[in-house]
């Protein structure tokens, strides 16, 4: 029995030794004739146990190639990340390190240059090293390991990102190769579940870091000045009990979002700020507020504004001019029981109604409502049945008006307006010069020079849906054969000459309704 084991082990360790399937298919006919003759003396499981230990045993000592021309492969040469909030720490980026070569290579080195006083620290294959440094990692052949890299950035003198960069470096078979690590350091202003008690005002000279939630106390005014940048950790929201004063310009809008600056694993990679859901919304809740927003993004989150009021005789007011509202997993802007006026501002894609209307006034011009949440391939969910718009005059709600000139009101579904009213044939509204998504024309006297939606208008806008592939997003500018071109009246866009991005309604004395003017692209 010892000789048999004895000649086993030399076969299968000869068998080892070679690369070339000739020399292991030999060897492993000679083996399966021993087998056989150990099957007279032993039971078959006893044998696979047996021969298990050897072949493991074995097996053990890999023949490493030392030869300069068998070099490492990477999956990239640059490892950069999006820009990161100073202290805060990054999300975890990986590499892939390959041997293609037919043996075993053994690194002698990989260590990040920096060491441990590096911005970038690393785990190689499951390990870490405060030092930053790893020696001799095994690859066998055909085959990969991962390096997974972080980065932390400390506080610097600088309101801009600052580039910090570093390098992964190998060492194999005397070969030097190297993987450049970049990332952008951004200093910022850490505001966790602040409650501001007195008029203040936000600048733009760092970002803002909200986590949990940024609240205003009643009767105060928080001003948010042209550029100013608030970004929202999950689930954080802002709370104004008092007045939100929000005046970006063209050149510096204001921008409120989530804080993932960093991409999203799909099939391909997606940027989170394309992704509803990543913080909580904006609430304004004082029944004595004035509010204005002109010039801000607003994007991203669970709802984009709440402006909601229990009292019917006392009514807040919400102005909203040069806005973008996008891509929330419920609702773009709610107004219960106040008065909003909405000019050359974009409503866009949100899990269910995208503008709902309950109690006071409310006035759109030169809005495009348009809801293609379904279209968005970076969302795991889709929208639900409930229109674009809804206005809803309750008992409950404050004395109702509601007023849409040169807007757009459209999506996926059949019906994108709806008027849930007791007496609909009483209801107090005007829609003039307006494209409207709906199956039957409404036959009532608000309804005026409406170019209601038919089965032909397949292309409305220019880009309606979001192709990660194509890098490619979301354009609510009217396509050249829309039906919403030509359709405003002239003497209301008069009063709004300037579009959404910068350009005149009237240059062809032809304005186009939404927040958008087409224009002929530039050969």
């Amino acid at each position: 029995m010892v000789q048999i084991y004895t000649f086993i082990v030399r076969k299968l360790t000869f068998a080892c030794s070679f690369k070339s399937n000739f020399f292991i298919l030999i060897h492993k006919i000679n083996v399966i004739w021993i087998m056989r003759r150990l099957t007279q003396y032993f039971s078959f499981f006893s044998i696979i146990a047996i021969v298990g230990s050897i072949f493991f045993t074995s097996c053990d000592d890999e023949i490493f190639s030392a030869k300069p021309e068998n070099k490492l492969a990477f999956s990239t040469d640059t490892l950069s990340f999006d820009t990161v909030f100073t202290t805060i720490g990054s999300t975890t980026e990986k590499i892939l390190i390959y041997n293609k070569n037919r043996q075993a290579l053994k690194i002698s080195s990989i260590k990040i240059a920096g060491g441990k006083n590096s911005s970038f620290r690393m785990n190689v294959d499951g390990s870490i090293n405060a030092d930053n440094t790893f020696e001799n990692i095994e690859i066998p052949a055909k085959d990969s390991i991962y390096i997974f890299v972080e980065v932390t950035i400390d506080p610097n003198n600088s309101n801009s990102p600052v580039l910090i960069d570093d390098s992964i470096v190998f060492i194999t078979n005397g070969n030097r190769q190297r993987i450049r690590l970049e990332a952008f350091g951004q200093n910022m202003i850490l505001m966790k579940n602040k409650l501001i008690v007195n008029d203040t005002v936000l600048t733009a000279e760092k970002p803002y870091l909200i986590k949990g939630f940024l609240a205003l106390d009643s009767a105060k005014t928080l001003t948010l000045l042209p550029g100013c940048k608030l970004y929202f950790h999950n689930n954080s929201n802002l709370v104004i009990y008092g007045n939100l004063k929000a005046e970006g310009t063209f050149e510096k809008p204001i921008e409120l979002r989530g804080d993932r600056l960093d991409k999203i694993k799909f099939v391909d990679p997606v940027p989170y700020n394309y992704v509803a859901g990543q913080w909580g919304g904006v609430y304004l809740l004082w029944k004595g507020a004035n509010h204005l927003l002109r010039h801000v993004n607003i994007t991203s989150g669970y709802v984009g504004i709440y402006f909601n009021n229990s009292d019917r005789e006392t009514l807040p007011h919400l102005e909203i001019s040069h806005c973008r509202l996008h891509n929330f997993v419920f609702y773009g802007l709610v107004a219960q029981n106040g008065n909003v006026k909405v000019t050359n501002t974009e409503i866009s894609n949100t899990g269910s109604f995208s503008v709902y209307l309950n109690g006071g006034k409310h006035t759109f011009i030169h809005a495009t409502i348009a809801n293609y949440y379904n279209n968005n391939s970076a969302e795991p969910t889709s929208r639900d049945k409930n229109p674009a718009v809804m206005i809803m005059n309750l008992n409950r709600s404050a004395r109702m008006e509601t007023i849409f000139q040169n807007c757009i009101i459209t999506g996926t579904l059949e019906n994108e307006l709806s008027i849930a009213s007791r007496f609909t044939e009483q209801y107090k509204g005007t829609f003039t010069n307006c494209f409207i998504r709906k199956p039957k024309p409404v036959e009532l006297a608000q309804f005026k020079e409406i170019r209601w939606f038919e089965k032909n208008d397949t292309i409305v806008f220019k880009q309606a849906r979001y192709d990660y592939k194509k890098g490619t997003y979301f354009n609510f500018v009217p396509d050249s054969v829309s039906p919403a071109r030509g359709l405003a009246n002239t003497v209301i866009s008069a009063e709004y000459p300037i579009d959404l991005n910068g350009n005149s309604r009237l240059e062809d004395n032809s304005p186009d309704a939404g927040a958008y003017e087409w224009k002929p692209t530039k050969k």
